[in-house]
């Protein structure tokens, strides 16, 4: 007998646009068909599969991918768009393609190959609020992205999202380290103490002197993280802010 029940999964969802595609078409609609394959062949397919995404869908100008961790995620949207930065460094500014991309780790229901839920509208919402070029993540994303690799960020605050019921702190992942206004790593703010149990789960160690595990035992820390994330009375705490204090 077939089960009713809703299929439901934790992912990282990056969505990304293309920032004024209607303007790019009106243009030059089959020129600006062509360096959308091109830049899809050669930057955006290899990067997706060196960082283990999967395409959950595609329109004219958009994209939706899911990742299993957040920071192969993160690190797959920088390496994008600092590609996409070389790649218009030579083209004149009315026809240069610029994306727009939102991250957010969140609960996300499962139908075929399809994803749905405030998971994946959170993402699109980020993307929205994304500057061309650009790249914005929910709170839930620097938590667990921020300590495992570099990036800067501007801190936007609290924002209300359409259709999305409680606000989102979101903020801007700096891709130009040139940019000023920039808030670092050691002056990002710091979280508000929570009000209800929390709990924080240090990096694995590698132990076994092999290289080839350090991915393990960082994929084993991330599902830990990843499971307790689920507990809605509890507070999971990014580890880079318990490290830091522990040093």
């Amino acid at each position: 007998m077939a089960s009713d029940q809703v299929k439901r999964k934790l992912a990282a969802i990056l969505a990304a646009d293309v920032a004024g595609y209607r303007r790019l078409m009106g243009a030059d609609e089959a020129g600006t068909l062509v360096r959308l394959k091109e830049y899809r062949r050669k930057l955006i397919d290899p990067k997706n599969k060196q960082y283990r995404g999967r395409v959950v869908k595609t329109t004219g100008d958009g994209i939706l991918i899911e990742f299993a961790r957040v920071v192969d995620a993160v690190s797959a949207a920088i390496e994008v768009q600092r590609g996409m930065r070389e790649r218009n460094a030579d083209v004149s500014p009315e026809k240069q393609i610029e994306f727009r991309i939102g991250i957010n780790l969140g609960d996300v229901i499962i139908e075929g190959r399809d994803l749905y839920g405030d998971g994946v509208n959170i993402a699109a919402r980020l993307e929205g609020l994304a500057e061309p070029g650009g790249i914005c993540i929910s709170q839930t994303v620097l938590n667990h992205a921020r300590g495992k690799i570099a990036f800067d960020i501007e801190d936007l605050g609290e924002q209300h999202l359409k259709n999305i019921v409680q606000s989102v702190r979101v903020y801007r992942i700096v891709v130009d380290p040139a940019r000023r206004g920039t808030i670092s790593r050691a002056q990002a703010p710091a979280l508000a103490l929570p009000d209800k149990p929390s709990i924080a789960v240090l990096p694995f160690q590698n132990m076994s002197g092999d290289p080839e595990q350090e991915y393990f035992a960082d994929g084993v820390a991330e599902d830990v993280l990843t499971t307790l994330s689920k507990i809605e009375e509890l507070v999971v705490i990014a580890r880079n802010s318990l490290c830091s204090k522990a040093r």
